[in-house]
Order: structure tokens, then C-alpha cells, then sequence
């Protein structure tokens, strides 16, 4: 991987191409991201990026590791927020990740990403904490068919059979059932990005993008291009 970015989602909107082709696109805030950390084979045992996104208040940032306030948590080793934003140069960050860049060697503390890692017709992958829906029913959550809506029948909405009487016995396991819809971790591939706004740190990427608005998204260069 050579490019990754952090972004907010902004919400959708509508562009025109050059030959009037209307094109649905999802405005994200990508960046500017700043190098946190820099992960080495010597040091780490593999090599990475650390990048932080979005300032926050030094005055909510735990002090040191014995404290109960938010502490980064990396490969199981807690650090505290200030020291680590301190020892980089760079001021406190709400989100921090890492990306295991091809040549994380040439990166440089404090360093910055901007959206214009990416150009027009790059092809990407979006990932984002889905929007939650609740406790959906199966019909809306899995998609299944319903039961006839006339008067007599005593079967509408309801789940249909959910496996044999006598033999197996039971309900097999992954048997979609109603439940908990959304909030989950969700990457969709393969999308391109239209427009690139340098000055102001926009990508427009053509279709839509899992999560609310302000949603927390990861970038990346896609990884399945498609033929």
C-alpha cells in the first residue's frame, strides 16, 4: 500500500462531468493527517505509519500511563496521548492510525498527508462504521420474502420456518434471524475518485461511502482493482 488517508464524511452530493454525464458524489474532509509515529523492523519488528487526525484539547489528553483518561492503545502497549504527541512534535490528535505503507522509511515525524496523495480516477476502498438501524425484522435486515398481506392470511411479516421438526432438531447456526442492523464495520471497494480539491483538503469520490455524516473513514488505494 502507498496511499491511505483519514477523512470525515461531509454528505453526498451531485457533479457534471465534462461531456454532462451527471455523477452522484460523497464529499469527504481528507486530512491533513501528521506523522505520529514512524514503526521499523528494528524497533517494532515491522515497518509502518502512525498518523494522527483532528486537533483535540491537550486538557482531555491523559498525562501519563497511570491516569484513567484516554490512553493509545497499540499492539497492546498503552502510551500516554501527551507524551506520545509531544515526543513527535505535533499537537494532540482525536484519532490515531496506522498504515503499513511500502515506503514508510521515507516518512518523517510531523510530517503531513494531504488528499492530494490521491488524483482524479484513482480507484480506492472506503471503510466506516456503518449507520445503525436498531433492531430490525428479517425481511428488512436479511431481505427475506413475506408471507400474502390479504385478510386471511395470519402470516405477514413474520420470519417462515427456521429449519426441520424432527431431523436436525435444532436451528442451525448463522440461521438469519431479526436483530441488531448496522453499526458495524463496513469497507466498500473499488470506488474513483472524481475531484480533488488541494486548497481545501476535499476528495469527491464517485457513489456513496458507509456511515453518517462526520463519520470517522479510512482511505486506502484499493486493493481488488477491478480487470
Amino acid at each position: 500500500m502507498k496511499k491511505a488517508i483519514l477523512a470525515t464524511k461531509i454528505g453526498m452530493t451531485q457533479i457534471f462531468a465534462e461531456d454532462g454525464t451527471l455523477i452522484p458524489v460523497t464529499v469527504l474532509q481528507a486530512g491533513p493527517c501528521v506523522v505520529t509515529q514512524i514503526k521499523t523492523i528494528e524497533n517494532d519488528g515491522y515497518e509502518a505509519v502512525q498518523v494522527g487526525f483532528v486537533d483535540k484539547k491537550d486538557r482531555i489528553i491523559n498525562k501519563d500511563a497511570s491516569g484513567k483518561k484516554e490512553i493509545i492503545h497499540v499492539h497492546g502497549v498503552g502510551k500516554a496521548m501527551q507524551g506520545h504527541f509531544k515526543k513527535a512534535g505535533v499537537s494532540s490528535k482525536r484519532y490515531v492510525r496506522e498504515f503499513k505503507f511500502e515506503n514508510a522509511a521515507e516518512y518523517a515525524l510531523a510530517q503531513e498527508i494531504k488528499a492530494d496523495i490521491f488524483a482524479e480516477g484513482d480507484k480506492i476502498d472506503a471503510t466506516a462504521i456503518s449507520k445503525g438501524k436498531g433492531f430490525q425484522g428479517a425481511i428488512k435486515r436479511l431481505g427475506q420474502h413475506r408471507g400474502p398481506m390479504a385478510h386471511g392470511s395470519k402470516f405477514h411479516r413474520h420470519q417462515g420456518s427456521n429449519g426441520a421438526c424432527s431431523s436436525p432438531s435444532r436451528v442451525f447456526k448463522g440461521k438469519g434471524m431479526p436483530g441488531h442492523m448496522g453499526a458495524k464495520q463496513t469497507t466498500v471497494r473499488n470506488l474513483e475518485v472524481v475531484r480533488v480539491d488541494a486548497d481545501k483538503n476535499l476528495l469527491l469520490v464517485k457513489g456513496a461511502v458507509p456511515g453518517p455524516k462526520k463519520a470517522l473513514v479510512t482511505i486506502k488505494e484499493t486493493t481488488k482493482a477491478e480487470a
